[in-house]
């Protein structure tokens, strides 16, 4: 189904990233798999697959994403044919106890992050006049909640920086997908015990995130003149 096209997936050492690697190298895709700590990364290679290749990169860091871009460029000097912006921080607290830092922190992740793995590769895709860049959003992205107020904003920047994408690159042959779910059962919530918490959905009813690897495999593999401008997804 892929077979032979070049995937960057961010967040691949686990969660999402993990599971989209893993399917969409078993449907035929090259993998790059980027995240900050070697050691994750190697084992989730491991299970991905001889196809992965693993890049350590802070992708909130312009410089880090450059020397990135050029380690890419080396391993595929057309770069990618689909980026998948998927790596993201989660963080629950009331405003007034948010930390300027913690703030910071959120939107360099989950909106600083994807604007410069986009800057780096749109403009390949541009000039091949082919090129697929997939952001996963969240429910978050047009839903707020108590708590949120970091983890909210970064995710509708997101959806705003996508659908300025997807305006800019209509026409072009480059497509752009924004893929939304509602909560997933990832590591995300390890630290944050949603179980315990009054009004939070249990991990057992969350979406898993196969479902969401599933759905980037199926947005990645429309045909060429087709674009998923956006697609949302909760649990049944």
């Amino acid at each position: 189904m892929l077979a032979g096209r070049r995937v960057l997936v961010t967040g691949a050492s686990r969660g999402i990233g993990f599971a989209t690697a893993r399917l969409l190298a078993a449907h035929g895709a090259e993998i790059a798999m980027v995240a900050r700590q070697i050691d994750a990364l190697r084992d989730a290679a491991r299970v991905v697959g001889g196809s992965a290749s693993i890049f350590t990169c802070d992708i909130a860091d312009a410089a880090a994403v450059d020397a990135l871009t050029g380690a890419i460029g080396e391993k595929w000097p057309d770069g990618p044919d689909i980026v998948v912006n998927n790596a993201g921080l989660f963080e629950l607290a009331l405003l007034q106890d948010t930390a300027a830092s913690s703030f910071r922190r959120a939107v360099d992740t989950n909106l600083v992050a994807p604007f410069l793995l986009i800057r780096a590769f749109l403009p390949g895709m541009l000039e091949r006049a082919m090129g697929h860049l997939v952001t996963i959003g969240s429910i978050s992205d047009r839903a707020i909640f108590p708590e949120n107020g970091a983890y909210s904003a970064s995710k509708f920047g997101a959806r705003a920086l996508h659908e300025v994408l997807r305006a800019e690159t209509r026409g072009s042959g480059v497509r752009a997908s924004l893929i939304s779910p509602s909560a997933v059962d990832t590591p995300l919530w390890d630290a944050l015990d949603p179980e315990s918490r009054p009004g939070f959905t249990p991990r057992s009813a969350m979406l898993a995130a196969d479902a969401v690897a599933d759905a980037v495999l199926w947005v990645a593999s429309r045909p060429p003149e087709v674009n998923v401008d956006e697609l949302r997804l909760g649990r049944a």
